[in-house]
């Protein structure tokens, strides 16, 4: 990836009727700040991105992130983030679920017809906390899925030697643990990759946000 473009991820790529990205840092644009003021700067140019790539016309869906392991099924798009949630959850094509990251993980699980999908927030206490598998409990349990019908990516996040636990890792084994088969890593560490991504851990608190999508599309 280069600077203001997204990432994609090929085994969400294949998965039919199904839009999932990773925009990294935004070059030039001054996030040394606390969280509230970073965001603040850097929540235009997430539309204009989202615009640029096609997303803009969808209604979104935030969640709080508060490093638990709850999960908000939406049904609609809202200004507001979901009190208390760090996953969102859908089986409604035409919404934009949108997470945000600086070091923790965003991880996607998503049903291999494209017919439901959760993205979920995923640092050392959401993983600690079992995120990742409640996601797909519930993803099966608001479905006919069971955990071998979905397709499940680990996106940037920081890693060791950066960074004191391997959380990526547990993630991986939590999710196998659960009976999901195809599980991605992309094994890229935001905290090695300045010109990339944004790291809490590296920049000391002050900085911006990674903007991780999932969108189930409308078939027309």
């Amino acid at each position: 990836m280069t600077p203001n473009q997204f990432e994609s991820f090929a085994a969400l790529d294949a998965i039919p009727r199904v839009d999932a990205k990773f925009f990294g840092r935004i070059p030039g644009l001054n996030v040394s700040a606390e969280k509230a003021e970073a965001m603040q700067r850097i929540e235009p140019y997430h539309s204009k991105l989202l615009e640029r790539y096609g997303l803009g016309t969808f209604p979104t869906a935030t969640a709080e992130q508060v490093h638990g392991n709850k999960l908000s099924h939406v049904t609609s798009g809202s200004t507001s983030p979901s009190v208390g949630a760090d996953g969102l959850i859908t089986d409604c094509k035409g919404i934009t679920l949108c997470i945000y990251v600086a070091d923790c993980a965003p991880v996607w699980v998503v049903a291999r017809d494209g017919s439901a999908g959760a993205l979920l927030h995923s640092g050392k206490k959401g993983t600690a906390l079992g995120i990742v598998p409640e996601g797909i409990r519930q993803l099966c349990t608001m479905t006919d899925l069971i955990p071998r019908d979905l397709v499940l990516v680990i996106g940037p996040c920081i890693r060791p030697p950066c960074y004191e636990t391997d959380f990526a890792a547990e993630i991986w084994r939590q999710a196998s643990e659960t009976g999901v088969k195809e599980i991605h890593d992309q094994m890229i560490c935001t905290a090695c990759h300045p010109e990339l991504y944004y790291s809490y851990r590296r920049e000391l608190g002050l900085t911006g946000r990674m903007l991780a999508t999932l969108t189930l599309l409308p078939e027309s």
